[in-house]
């Protein structure tokens, strides 16, 4: 497809899916470095809590291994070595986040499941936070009959949150033990005590749950559907490389 030659580094489940659906739209992907590559290809996220390429290298070492000029795609790319290339960070790309919150509502639903000998169905259901998850999840809980409820700061969120036919609760206004799934979406620690509540799942990159009982359920697309979680990286990818190529 084009001049584009990919070459990937690193590995993740989702980057194998995402390197198939690359290969049959045509596009050029190689295994080793070479001269000829104008695109490296990451894992999302890019990088381990060491530092270290996600699923193995080192970043500074492989750019030496590559021509200058190419362009960088992975997510978290907020790294010095990278301040003179080109980067596509999916993670600052906003309709990857929203696909991407939406796989994430979907993966923490079967996970509650998983955990409960109930449906959700008539289940009550604290989601907190109304970002790009919460607003997934809440949706997707809706569908499956759960009673909903909405934990969110700002009063115009909880008036949108009520007009969506949800219950809305400020923080003060919330008892943790009414609820018998509390998924957190906040990276804030608002409840350190928890006591006497249901199964707790923190979906955000810090928790906001206290309790040796919490799940903290990082990274699920990546982990529990990588097949789609691939697929969003090539959805999301495949025309941004497609319009370099005219």
């Amino acid at each position: 497809m084009g001049d584009s030659i990919i070459y990937t580094a690193g590995y993740s489940p989702a980057m194998s899916y995402c390197i198939q659906i690359m290969k049959q739209a045509g596009f050029t992907i190689l295994s080793e470095p070479s001269s000829q590559v104008t695109h490296l290809l990451l894992p999302v996220p890019s990088f381990a809590p060491d530092g270290g390429i996600v699923g193995g290298g080192n970043l500074s070492t492989l750019l030496t291994l590559l021509p200058k000029n190419i362009v960088v795609i992975g997510g978290n790319l907020d790294r010095p070595e990278l301040d003179y290339y080109t980067t596509v960070d999916l993670l600052q790309d906003a309709n990857y986040l929203a696909l991407n919150a939406k796989i994430t509502a979907y993966c923490a639903i079967k996970l509650a499941m998983n955990q409960l000998p109930i449906i959700p169905d008539g289940c009550p259901v604290l989601v907190i936070g109304w970002g790009r998850i919460g607003k997934c999840l809440s949706q997707l809980l809706k569908q499956l009959g759960a009673k909903v409820t909405v934990c969110a700061r700002k009063e115009a969120d909880r008036s949108i949150i009520n007009a969506l036919g949800y219950c809305a609760l400020d923080y003060p206004q919330v008892a943790l033990p009414d609820y018998r799934v509390i998924f957190n979406t906040v990276p804030t620690m608002l409840f350190p005590k928890s006591v006497g509540a249901g199964l707790k799942i923190d979906l955000a990159s810090r928790l906001g749950l206290g309790g040796e009982d919490v799940i903290w359920a990082r990274g699920l697309p990546g982990k529990d559907a990588p097949e789609s979680s691939g697929a969003l990286i090539a959805q999301v990818l495949l025309p941004i490389l497609r319009k370099e190529s005219l």
